[in-house]
């Protein structure tokens, strides 16, 4: 292919071209307003000058111990200010961030410290048994060629400090301690390449090990940016913490409220009654969270709300598609929803449902329908497309006719660590494929209908398990549903609903005729072979950012065997 020509010859140089890195927002919000709170935890109050001088501190004791280009420093704690400093500071180092996910079994975060070749470990110290026995694990596997990794134990004012003194006891550094031994005036260096790592984060490896993401400074900039672009986030936000910042690096808003010079509200342990407090007590208003922290909110005791809201707000939501019935309930209540789609490998929410105002004169319940749905493209992703998967062909936007999402450009993560057979299935064709299955609709929006491997095929026709979801969603009586499929007899694949009850809603002694009330419900509302043949009570099972585990559905729908065949 010819050289692209250009009217000039004009060359790069120091003066025209840095690489992109979001390390630069918390060098400018320290400039900015220094006095501003940037982190506030419980007792613990930080400013953006303080919270500058503590990461310039970490990366300084990071590379006077030669953890540098090349490393990778593993987070394994909640929402404190320690987790939000670790996303500037270690790669301020230049080397990588990997916030692992608290709620992981000691046998998995080994998989992923081996894996990530982990040469610091910074654990809160409600979780340092966790890291302990994780490294055992490790060191049993390899013998006598392990090395043990930096151990560094955060503590938490908001603790019983007894875990932190046994942790102490054992060898581990106490994290203020070592941001001591640190340059409160580190002269750090952004990368030369902008494709250089920044963070590393892992899939939730449900069916197999996790696979690790890698995402580039580039990425982690553009997307902050579009993060707070299409969310109408204004300078000087104040964002609270419902989202864990282990997951997607906080979908990019730790970078993003440095470039707003915000306030992060550190919350340790999500309850609804929480996020009241901190609406009424800490001017929030800005939060994220899966459906999953709506239907809380929701759902919440009047003894847990504070209402009227003293100001609109904002709340993101993405991660599992939202019932069109919880997103018409938090508007109620006064929050304005932005609904968001994305993945790991996309840095977070990479689609919005980006809101028209023609929609605003619309019955409540279309506009809760619309809302639903996935959207368009965040401003920086350069592609989104719903594909044929065996031709690549895009597929006709009539809402119906279902393909593969995927996505290209700036957006998409490097790839996955060590990993090139998934690499090369993740990339196939040009494009990053999701594995999620929808629709486009005649104004350009997507709509994810399932994940391909949640598709449940009932005598050879498709049902989508979340159209399924939303309908069982409805009932007055649930609070929760989750869909799969389970064998049938007859038509090789039903549906099959668990749900949670909401409290006090219904009389729980008949559970038997309540599903049958559940069945009909459905059967109004939707296609015959679409209802749920049967339906369990009880909790559904969560991962640590409220995504409901339907690989443990599906387990528990294999163990009640076939829906028999009627004998009628």
């Amino acid at each position: 292919m010819a050289a692209e020509r250009d009217i000039d010859d004009l060359p790069r140089n120091d003066a025209n071209y840095t690489a992109l890195t979001p390390l630069w927002f918390l060098e400018r919000a320290a400039l900015t307003h220094p006095a501003r709170a940037s982190v506030v935890h419980g007792p613990v109050r930080y400013t953006w000058a303080d919270t500058y001088t503590r990461c310039r501190r970490l990366a300084s004791a990071l590379a006077r111990r030669s953890v540098g280009h090349g490393s990778t420093v593993a987070v394994i704690a909640p929402n404190i200010p320690a987790i939000y400093e670790a996303h500037f500071g270690v790669p301020m180092a230049g080397a990588v961030v990997n916030c692992v996910n608290i709620r992981l079994n000691a046998a998995t975060v080994a998989f992923l410290l081996e894996h990530s070749s982990a040469e610091v470990v910074m654990v809160d110290q409600e979780f340092f048994t966790l890291a302990e026995d994780s490294l055992r694990i490790i060191a049993d596997q390899k013998k006598g060629a392990f090395k043990q990794p930096l151990l560094i134990v955060i503590g938490d004012p908001t603790c019983d400090p007894t875990t932190l003194q046994d942790a102490l006891r054992k060898g581990a550094i106490e994290y203020e301690a070592f941001l001591e031994s640190g340059d409160p005036e580190f002269a750090w260096k952004p990368p030369q390449d902008e494709w250089k790592s920044i963070a590393l984060g892992y899939t939730s490896g449900t069916t197999s090990n996790p696979k690790g993401v890698v995402l580039h400074h580039r990425g982690a900039y553009l997307m902050s940016l579009s993060g707070a672009l299409i969310w109408g986030m204004n300078e000087g936000a104040v964002y609270l913490w419902t989202l864990p910042m282990f997951h997607c690096n906080g979908w990019c808003y730790t970078w993003t409220l440095a470039a707003l010079c915000g306030t992060s509200i550190c919350l340790r342990q999500v309850s609804a009654k929480a996020i009241f407090s901190a609406i009424a007590n800490q001017g929030v208003t800005h939060f994220c969270g899966a459906p999953v922290v709506l239907n809380t909110i929701v759902n919440a005791p009047p003894a847990d709300t504070i209402l009227p809201l003293p100001r609109v707000v904002d709340v993101m939501t993405a991660g599992a598609a939202p019932p069109p019935s919880v997103l018409a309930a938090m508007s109620k209540l006064g929050f304005r929803i932005t609904h968001t789609y994305g993945l790991s490998e996309t840095y977070g929410p990479s689609t919005v449902c980006a809101w028209k105002p023609e929609w605003d004169s619309l019955p409540a319940d279309e506009r809760a329908r619309l809302h639903a749905r996935q959207g368009v493209r965040y401003v920086g992703l350069e592609g989104l497309d719903v594909v044929d998967p065996q031709t690549m062909a895009p597929v006709p936007a009539d809402g119906t006719t279902m393909g593969e999402i995927v996505m290209r450009g700036n957006g998409v993560m490097k790839g996955y660590l060590k990993n090139p057979r998934a690499n090369a299935e993740a990339f196939e064709n040009g494009w990053f494929h999701s594995g999620d299955l929808g629709v486009r609709h005649g104004d350009g929006y997507v709509e994810v209908r399932d994940r391909a491997k949640d598709i449940i095929i009932s005598g050879g026709e498709n049902i989508s398990s979340l159209e399924v979801e939303k309908a069982v969603y409805l009932h007055p009586a649930v609070l929760e549903a989750s869909v799969v499929a389970r064998a049938d007899e007859q038509w090789g694949e039903s549906p099959c609903a668990f749900v949670t009850l909401k409290d006090a809603a219904v009389d729980r002694s008949d559970e038997a005729a309540l599903a049958r009330d559940i069945m009909a419900f459905c059967r109004e509302r939707l296609p015959g072979y679409w209802v749920p043949k049967s339906v369990v009570f009880g909790p559904l099972p969560k991962t640590a950012t409220g995504k409901i585990k339907k690989h443990e559905l599906r387990a528990k729908a294999k163990e009640l065997g076939p829906v028999r065949k009627s004998r009628m």
